[in-house]
């Protein structure tokens, strides 16, 4: 079975295709922005880098959801709620954790199947 990676650098790719499953890495928003604009662009770039691999955001299997701050959980989920627009929602789970710089609010991970 072959691995296709995309977007792939010295450190990381940002998305690793095995079989039928699509492995994203940690998505994140431009630094500084606020939770609300953050978490749009970071489901905007899940849905890029999922199309470059053949899926799609209806072929989510599972999401994990670091916050930097649980107190930001409610304004998150707004932005997620209206994105999965109650349907096709996957297994999620959302913690809270110091992330790669204080300027990241948030940061999604998926996987996904392709098809």
């Amino acid at each position: 079975m072959t691995i296709r990676r995309i977007e792939s650098g010295p450190r990381m790719s940002q998305a690793v295709v095995h079989g039928d499953t699509v492995y994203l890495a940690g998505q994140v928003g431009a630094p500084g922005k606020s939770v609300t604009e953050q978490t749009q662009a970071v489901l905007a770039s899940v849905e890029r880098v999922l199309a470059e691999a053949g899926s799609s955001k209806a072929n989510i299997l599972s999401a994990t959801i670091w916050l930097a701050d649980m107190a930001d959980f409610a304004e998150m989920n707004a932005v997620w709620d209206a994105w999965v627009d109650g349907k096709d929602a996957p297994a999620r789970a959302t913690g809270e954790a110091k992330l790669a710089t204080p300027d990241y609010k948030v940061e999604i991970i998926v996987v996904a199947a392709r098809g």
